[in-house]
Parts: C-alpha cells; sequence; structure tokens
C-alpha cells in the first residue's frame, strides 16, 4: 500500500486509545467523537446518534459540551474509548490505557474497553504493565525483549496471573 491507501486503511479499519488521552483541547467531548465520524464519512444522524449512545453508556451524556480540561482523567479515557469505537473500526489498539489512573478508574475503563468489544464483536488489543487489567481479556500474550514468551487463553490462568497467583 502506498501512503495515502495505508492513511485511509488505518482511518477507517483501526481505533486508538493512548496512554494520555490525546483528546484535543479546543473541541468538545461530542466534538471529539464525531471528529472520528466526519473522517470516516460517517457524520450523519446516525453517526451522531452512535456517539450519543456511546457517551449515554460511558456515563458522559451530561458532558456534550465540555472541553476535555473540563473532565478527570477517567472521563477523558472514556471519552478516548468512545472516539475509538464510534467509527466501527474492525480493531481497537489501547496503549497502556490505564497509565494515568487511579486503581478504580482503571479497571472502570478497562471493564468498560472490554465490555464494548465484545459487545460490538470486534478486536481489542492491549498493552499493559497491569497484570490487574488481565482479568478483562481472553487472551494473554507475554513478550519479553521483543520476543513471544508465553500465550495464554486458560481462563484459570489468566484469572490467577490477575490475581498475582503463579501459576
Amino acid at each position: 500500500m502506498n501512503e495515502a491507501t495505508r492513511t485511509a486503511f488505518r482511518c477507517k479499519n483501526l481505533g486508538f486509545i493512548f496512554q494520555a488521552s490525546n483528546l484535543i483541547p479546543y473541541l468538545t467531548v461530542r466534538e471529539n467523537i464525531e471528529l472520528m465520524l466526519k473522517l470516516n464519512g460517517k457524520l450523519n444522524k446516525a453517526g451522531h446518534a452512535r456517539a450519543l449512545e456511546l457517551l449515554n453508556r460511558l456515563g458522559l451524556s451530561d458532558r456534550l459540551g465540555n472541553l476535555p480540561s473540563q473532565l478527570s482523567g477517567g472521563q477523558q479515557q472514556r471519552v478516548a474509548i468512545a472516539r475509538a469505537l464510534v467509527h466501527e473500526p474492525t480493531v481497537v489498539l489501547a496503549d497502556e490505557p490505564t497509565a494515568s489512573l487511579d486503581t478504580e478508574r482503571a479497571h472502570q475503563v478497562v471493564e468498560t474497553f472490554a465490555h464494548l468489544i465484545h459487545e460490538q464483536n470486534r478486536a481489542g488489543i492491549m498493552v499493559t504493565h497491569d497484570l490487574r487489567m488481565c482479568n478483562y481479556v481472553d487472551k494473554i500474550i507475554q513478550i519479553h525483549d521483543g520476543k513471544i514468551a508465553r500465550v495464554i487463553d486458560d481462563k484459570a490462568e489468566i484469572q490467577a496471573l490477575a490475581n498475582g497467583t503463579v501459576f
């Protein structure tokens, strides 16, 4: 693929959630989310409804007109989740989405992310060093020094790892 084709592919097929929410500071919550719809040619009545539904499900329907600076860290990450999912990508990539959150908010954000990924039958890939977040995943791929060290897809083993029990 050439650069333009790669860019279009990423825009349509991938959703991104970063360590920091990376929301555009001068756009409201609604505008930050609808930007992905606009970039994908889906900013229409159905797109608006989808954005509002996601914000409602994420407990942010009362924050539509707020700027990112008017939100807590957890609220910003939930907006980032909505932004990553609103255009219905095939795969959502989350890079340390809980790095700047306290434990309670971290669990809330990852649980919401996992629930929406499963509900929408999407693929979600999360990179994290926080093993407590493993309770929300279907498979773990541990990487050491750039190489796959272990693949875990047994739910009991995943739960044991998340709870700090060595398997």
